[in-house]
């Protein structure tokens, strides 16, 4: 069993092939990105501003990807729950699993559910511990088979839990080739979109090598460029977010992207004008991200000759212990341009979308054309004085869990990583942080 705390999270991030070829050597790791180790203390997410608490998300549906909208993110309840046979019953099903003899599709669908719905509700390392490689060859039979939309989704999910729960360097040999063939040969979309999400978490955590990971950027930003025609599903909106999605969680595994930073970038401003919300909200996360990455912190090493004044941005409140950081590339050449669509995007107004969805594209656009100007700010900055510190209040985005602390979203990168744990754990992201050391070390 492969320990995953070694291999992505204290090993350093990946620089890309092209950032390789062109500097000589890997960039080192920056504030603005994930660290290389997890190995620091945190303190836990408890509480968020009252102006996030307005919704309730839904996220009990087991065949879910989805984390709806980010107050839904940020706000949700912990899973009902169930009975201490979870254990004995979760066995069972198990053994259903991999038997599969006589099995229906319909007993399938309910095994698998049922299955998805406790690795989520539960912490079952120690369940399913040797029996990984049994389960990934069930799950793969379903999703092989295609016998219902319903099992083929269900087995992504079970495939995801299996792998966020018992992360192994098996698991993605096997399973990248069959789940790249739903992506692009399915006719289910919602197939598709599934199988986008489960190919980037198997990615993140199933053992992928470092070209592994750049090879399936790559391969999710053609299904961006194309607006969904290199899957076969052009101008769907649901495989075009998720590919958009993934690549942003990918992404921060990767320590330097200045080589592809103006292209991608390219490719993630075409889709802001996209008419689904979510397509356009995931495209300027990830450009926020990349403007993020395109700073790190100054050193006693650099000169007056590797950077200019308006090159290097220092903490508004000169916090002491707190670099100033420095531009080591532009992340997209024709930011003027891009500040006047994030503007136009930000105080949209618009019969064609709920008010909700309005609420949700200003909100963030707001925040994402703030990180575009200032790029140490993080999501839901705030430049207001806190009267009782004499400092700006700063990324005021933070994540409850029960009522032991807070954890702070104040970079970009923590973003994207929170929603894909919760696109796969969904209510259960609360159990899994308290107990589950992979997504404990996820997000510091």
């Amino acid at each position: 069993m492969h320990d995953l705390r070694r291999q992505v999270l204290e090993s350093g991030k990946t620089v890309s092939r092209k950032a390789r070829s062109k500097n000589g050597s890997p960039a080192s790791s920056t504030p603005n990105s994930a660290p290389s180790s997890r190995a620091a203390s945190r303190t836990r997410a408890m509480s968020r501003t009252s102006s996030d608490e307005d919704e309730t998300p839904n996220l009990s549906d087991e065949n879910s990807f989805s984390t709806n909208s980010l107050d839904e993110l940020l706000n949700g309840d912990t899973p009902d729950p169930i009975t201490d046979a979870w254990r004995a019953d979760l066995a069972d099903r198990i053994q259903e699993l991999i038997d599969r003899k006589r099995s229906s599709v319909q007993g399938r669908e309910k095994c698998l559910a049922t299955y998805v719905r406790t690795l989520t509700a539960q912490y079952a390392e120690e369940d399913i511990r040797g029996k990984e490689e049994e389960l990934v060859t069930a799950f793969l039979k379903s999703i092989k088979t295609e016998a219902s939309e319903r099992e083929t989704i269900l087995a992504m999910k079970a495939l995801a839990m299996t792998v966020v729960t018992s992360p192994s360097d098996l698991i993605y040999e096997a399973v990248v080739s069959p789940v790249k063939r739903v992506i692009s040969d399915s006719a289910s979309i919602a197939s598709k979109a599934a199988a986008v999400h489960c190919l980037g978490t198997c990615t993140f955590f199933g053992g992928a090598s470092d070209d592994e990971i750049l090879d399936n950027m790559a391969y999710l930003l053609e299904i961006v460029a194309s607006d969904g025609a290199f899957i076969e599903a052009q101008d769907e909106p649901t495989p075009v977010a998720a590919a958009l999605e993934e690549w942003g969680a990918l992404s921060t595994l990767i320590d330097d992207l200045a080589a592809e930073s103006e292209e991608t970038a390219e490719y993630f401003v075409d889709q802001l004008s996209s008419s689904d919300p979510a397509v356009q909200i995931a495209a300027g996360e990830n450009i926020a991200l990349l403007y993020e990455k395109s700073y790190r912190p100054l050193t006693e090493d650099d000169g007056p000759a590797d950077s200019s004044d308006n090159e290097i941005i220092a903490d508004p409140d000169d916090i002491p212990g707190v670099p100033k950081l420095v531009k080591t590339y532009d992340a997209y050449r024709r930011t003027d341009l891009l500040k006047d669509t994030l503007s136009d995007l930000s105080k949209l107004n618009t019969r064609r979308l709920s008010k909700k969805e309005q609420k949700s594209l200003r909100t963030n656009f707001a925040d994402i054309l703030d990180s575009v100007e200032y790029p140490t700010h993080g999501p839901r900055y705030q430049n207001a004085i806190s009267q009782e510190t004499g400092k700006r209040y700063g990324s005021r985005m933070t994540v409850r869990i029960h009522k032991e602390g807070v954890m702070r979203i104040d970079k970009w990168w923590k973003l994207h990583r929170l929603q894909a744990l919760r696109r796969v754990l969904q209510s259960g992201f609360v159990t899994h942080y308290e107990r589950n050391p992979v997504v404990f070390e996820s997000l510091p």
